[in-house]
């Protein structure tokens, strides 16, 4: 496909117009300034269109959309408690095949690429997102509350088997990581064994850190360390890892994500909704720490906006910070991109570059709410819609153009999640 005379933003994150973007196969293979001499195939009209990399869903539990407004307006505990995990203990395979489905196609319409994906049943997570064409980083998280053997933990059987099946596959799609739930769900004979094992096969990690006030002191308390401190006294952290919240990080925990080189995945809307806190993303660019975005599940968000999601994650640390330089609109549209493609171990995505894969969207730029433009970047991040997306790109393949799903029956899978959320309450 041949993008002409299109805006983009470039490989160094600022904006270019009137440019001509060629992709073949699964890679971005010319971008210039006029057009080519080569036929590139369909030609996509760039007048009033910006070309940008997909976004990057750092921190998700993509099947927990069926869980969309069901616990609202409650304290953190008391909504896991009463109502996600008794809502979870009926989950089932096909459940969770459709939830998602549902979070691939709302993810695609709203230009997410690729999702880093924490939840169970993998092989059938793996399945809706192999068949929406979309990316992930799919982990099976670990939880032990006694001492045993993480050769006898169920969830541990799982994800050692979707490791071997499910590595790889989708063309590299697909991705395994591995996961512990967190600190406060585990022992530290899990968390050392399982250390060791993801160091053994060279996988990512994947984890909950610090996301409460509670869980952060307990843990102190409990070992007299952070969370941070205590898991990489265990060795957690020898592979690339993603730290999901770290919302009460302090002290030497910053010198630990710097020196192990691990990605704080931000959830800024989900850790307000829940009152959890607002992370110190400002500070962590200061200390060249990874930051990336993620919307966390869609039962404490509600939405997989990314664009919503980018406006947070630029708005709340200024109110943490009461500075109101302390995030970029470079850094954030960087958080959403390039640091999770990096997060991910996806080194040739996230940008527009020659030889990187085609994973890209459109945006219509026409719209009253992107007028004037003293600068462009500044529009996406404060002025832009999930709307406004209208094409996304995987491998060079588009999966969602102009209101159409092209790999998703997206009515079916609607009927269907709706059916089986009905099921689920019906057992409650």
């Amino acid at each position: 496909m041949l993008f002409k005379d299109i805006s983009i933003l470039d490989r160094d994150f600022e904006i270019r117009e009137h440019c001509f973007v060629g992709t073949e196969g699964e890679r971005i293979s010319f971008i210039g300034d006029e057009m080519p001499q080569k036929d590139f195939g369909e030609v996509f009209p760039g007048k009033g269109r910006l070309l940008m990399p997909g976004f990057y869903n750092s921190h998700a539990h993509s099947p927990m959309t069926l869980l969309r407004g069901y616990g609202e307006n409650m304290a953190l505990q008391d909504w896991l408690n009463k109502k996600i995990f008794p809502f979870e203990a009926k989950l089932k395979g096909d459940d969770i095949y459709w939830g998602t489905l549902l979070a691939m196609a709302e993810s695609i319409r709203y230009g997410i690429v690729s999702t880093s994906d924490m939840y169970y049943f993998t092989e059938e997570m793996a399945r809706a997102v192999d068949e929406s064409g979309a990316k992930n980083n799919i982990s099976r998280a670990i939880t032990s509350f006694d001492d045993e053997d993480i050769r006898d933990i169920k969830g541990a059987v799982e994800m050692k088997r979707a490791y071997e099946r499910l590595n790889g596959t989708a063309g590299g799609r697909i991705l395994i990581d591995m996961s512990l739930h967190a600190e406060y769900t585990s022992t530290p004979k899990t968390v050392r064994q399982l250390a060791e094992y993801t160091k053994e096969i060279g996988a990512n990690m994947h984890v909950h850190v610090s996301e409460t006030r509670t869980e952060h002191e307990n843990c102190k308390e409990k070992y007299k360390m952070t969370p941070l401190e205590y898991l990489n006294s265990h060795g957690l952290f020898d592979t690339p890892t993603t730290a999901a919240h770290c919302v009460f990080i302090e002290g030497d925990d910053y010198n630990i994500l710097a020196e192990k080189g691990i990605t704080v995945a931000c959830n800024m809307t989900s850790n307000m909704k829940l009152a959890s806190g607002i992370c110190d993303a400002g500070g962590l660019f200061k200390r060249g720490i990874n930051v990336t975005i993620g919307t966390d599940s869609v039962a404490s968000n509600n939405s997989l906006n990314m664009i919503e999601e980018i406006k947070f994650f630029a708005l709340a640390p200024k109110v943490k910070t009461k500075d109101p330089s302390v995030i970029t609109p470079k850094e954030a549209l960087k958080a959403a991109t390039i640091n999770g493609a990096k997060a991910q171990g996806r080194k040739d995505c996230g940008m527009l570059e020659t030889g990187c894969r085609a994973d890209m969207i459109v945006l219509d730029i026409t719209g009253p709410s992107m007028h004037p433009s003293h600068d462009m970047k500044n529009n996406i991040v404060y002025s832009a819609s999930g709307s406004d997306v209208i094409m996304t790109m995987v491998d060079g393949k588009v999966l969602y153009k102009n209101g159409e799903y092209i790999t998703i029956d997206i009515e079916k899978t609607i009927f269907e999640a709706e059916r089986a959320t009905k099921e689920i309450l019906a057992g409650l």
